[in-house]
């Protein structure tokens, strides 16, 4: 099996998995769970965005999480930013990192952000020219790649065509998303290869969301197409509010236990992942959506000497 020999594992529970929770999460309980996630070994952990506190209200203060939390040597702690408003907002802050996204389907983006896929390009372009002069670093999303609750599957061609804007911009990865977990192997397969045509496999990442219970073996297949770089919520926080029934991203502990397998290197120690999961659900008093956390907490609850 052609495998990477390493995978680099972009946490994205604290912003897109608490984001999508109904009940608010407080500041100091969000820089405890960061905290606990840095010291899982995970290279790069979304800590929140600067979006409207009115539309989003799970992220108020990231400003205060990110000002609160322990950074670690070697480990990027990036915040999505919608507009020019929040790049400055992140800035005053003292982000280094920043993420922001524009979706390959016209309809997504319309009930989404109300604005066309070119208009919100034209506004991705402004903050990345204001960015990059600061020193920023840029991670693009590209959203609805394999599909859109609104207009069913999406044409690899758009999405080629939003991610290559994407670069142009300056994005130092593209992070390609099923954002409702629609997403088939052979549909990734395609996506990757339509992708790959115009930019570098190794500037692309993978996001998928487990509602059709398809992510981990959409995550093999783009391993197998030469991506090395997989975002992942710790215990399955998440979802998509357009998609009746999602069950959120899917669950750093299922990715770490499957690379594991594989024997493919991560630097990620999945006892403490599982252990910061466990936390943050109890908080949240929500079952925890990883498979493999929940599968060690049975087997060591009847068998309290296993490992």
């Amino acid at each position: 099996m052609n495998l990477p020999g390493k995978v680099k594992i972009v946490e994205v529970g604290v912003r897109d998995g608490l984001q999508n929770e109904t009940s608010k999460v407080s500041a100091a309980d969000r820089i405890a769970l960061v905290d606990r996630l840095s010291d899982c070994g995970l290279p790069a952990i979304e800590v929140g965005s600067f979006v409207s506190t009115r539309s989003v209200p799970q992220m108020a203060d990231t400003d205060t999480v990110f000002a609160g939390i322990q950074r670690h040597p070697g480990v990027s702690y990036p915040v999505l930013v919608p507009n020019l408003q929040g790049l400055r907002h992140a800035v005053d802050a003292g982000v280094k990192d920043i993420a922001f996204f524009a979706s390959a389907s016209e309809s997504f983006s319309q009930r989404n952000i109300n604005c066309s896929i070119e208009q919100s390009l034209v506004r991705l372009a402004d903050i990345a020219a204001e960015a990059l002069p600061n020193g920023l670093r840029i991670r693009g999303y590209v959203s609805c790649v394999a599909g859109c609750p609104y207009e069913g599957e999406v044409p690899v061609s758009r999405v080629v065509d939003v991610a290559v804007r994407l670069a142009e911009f300056g994005c130092f990865e593209i992070s390609l998303g099923d954002t409702i977990g629609v997403g088939t192997p052979g549909q990734v397969q395609r996506i990757i290869e339509g992708v790959a045509g115009q930019l570098s496999r190794q500037q692309l990442a993978v996001h998928f969301h487990d509602t059709y219970g398809q992510a981990l073996a959409n995550i093999l297949v783009a391993l197998q197409e030469g991506v090395s770089v997989v975002d992942s919520s710790v215990a399955g926080l998440g979802g998509c509010p357009y998609a009746p029934g999602a069950t959120g991203n899917v669950a750093t502990e299922d990715v770490l236990y499957m690379l594991q397998g594989l024997g493919v290197e991560t630097g990620v120690n999945l006892k403490a992942v599982i252990e910061a999961g466990h936390a943050i659900c109890k908080q949240l008093g929500r079952i925890n959506g990883s498979k493999v956390a929940r599968a060690l907490g049975s087997a060591q609850a009847a068998c309290p000497g296993m490992t």
